[in-house]
């Protein structure tokens, strides 16, 4: 058996470019160097770990692509194990091989119930570990990429499961969105967010989208789509939301170049627009309504308009033809 990474040097190494991650979960040595040396041999970058405890910190640590999970374990067996790694929002999403010497199907049945997408049968045999495999990381690739692109492109994406609101799953972006705009972290999704979900859930279907729901801060604001389905039922199921930051900065600049404004004439008016009385403008810019009333006596003067109606229709007749998808 080669002698496997230490779980530092693994940690900061990973090549996932070039490598796909396999974390084996078994406390029979004999099992580990069996899988380790097949793995190895075939390209695979390999952890080990040989108790349920040291599988989870190392798939938290590593976030292996994999888990090749032993059913029989001491202490915390596998079906415990995977529990925990599909309730976590860092792990939920890997797959799960459960390897088993029980075959009465209650087992069986139980080590999918608890999250595994597969299972092989012992003693183990290599070639068949290897081919089931290369079924499961194809598809969780493909997931990966796919999400990893929505991040590229700024769409960040959560996985929410209904039933009991846990965010079982985040891009890297979502995470960072959510904490910026609702002060939350997974597991937990923001209350308006679940709210907007288990309303619009059930009534979705392929051909109407439900409502987006729209979080504003300042003239940014997140949207929220609900994309699909991912789970087995309407009622347990897991629901993929997309996420969206866009900003109204350049419709500010657009009133401002418009109408010859200063930037903060500009703010004033955009948010007057919105809607906003001057006590609500005041406290979105961090300034007094006085000031607020001041700043939108120079702006009617640059109008030529008297009354905050007039200047909001002036405006929106304007921007509506340099950005028609703003929202007033």
């Amino acid at each position: 058996m080669k002698t496997p990474k230490t779980p530092t040097a693994v940690e900061h190494t990973l090549d996932r470019a070039n490598n796909d991650v396999v974390l084996i979960v078994d406390d029979v040595p004999d099992n580990l160097s069996v899988l380790h040396d097949a793995l190895d041999e075939s390209g695979y970058t390999v952890l080990l770990a040989t108790s349920g405890e040291a599988a989870l910190q190392r798939a938290a640590q590593a976030l292996p692509d994999i888990v090749l999970l032993d059913a029989m374990m001491p202490g915390m067996d596998g079906f415990e194990v995977a529990k925990q790694l599909k309730a976590s929002p860092l792990t939920a999403h890997i797959p799960i091989i459960f390897m088993t010497g029980l075959t009465e199907t209650e087992y069986l049945v139980a080590a999918l119930q608890a999250g595994g997408v597969d299972y092989v049968t012992k003693p183990i045999k290599p070639k068949e570990v290897l081919a089931r495999m290369g079924v499961h990381l194809q598809g969780a690739r493909e997931r990966r990429q796919a999400r990893n692109a929505l991040d590229a492109f700024g769409y960040a994406s959560i996985t929410v499961r209904i039933s009991d609101g846990r965010l079982m799953w985040q891009t890297p972006l979502a995470r960072d969105l959510l904490l910026r705009y609702c002060a939350t972290s997974a597991p937990h999704t923001p209350e308006l967010v679940l709210q907007w979900l288990r309303r619009h859930a059930q009534d979705s279907t392929p051909s109407t989208e439900p409502p987006r729901l729209n979080v504003e801060q300042g003239p940014k604001r997140l949207t929220f789509r609900l994309h699909q389905q991912t789970g087995d039922t309407e009622v347990d199921g897991e629901w993929l939301i997309i996420m969206r930051e866009t900003s109204d900065d350049s419709v500010i600049e657009a009133i401002a170049l418009s109408f010859k404004l200063t930037a903060r004439e500009a703010e004033v008016l955009y948010w007057v627009v919105k809607g906003k009385i001057n006590r609500d403008i005041g406290d979105i810019l961090g300034t007094s309504p006085m000031t607020v009333k001041k700043h939108l006596e120079h702006v009617y003067a640059k109008l030529g308009v008297e009354t905050r109606t007039a200047a909001a229709g002036m405006v929106m007749s304007r921007i509506r033809q340099l950005h028609p998808q703003f929202e007033g």
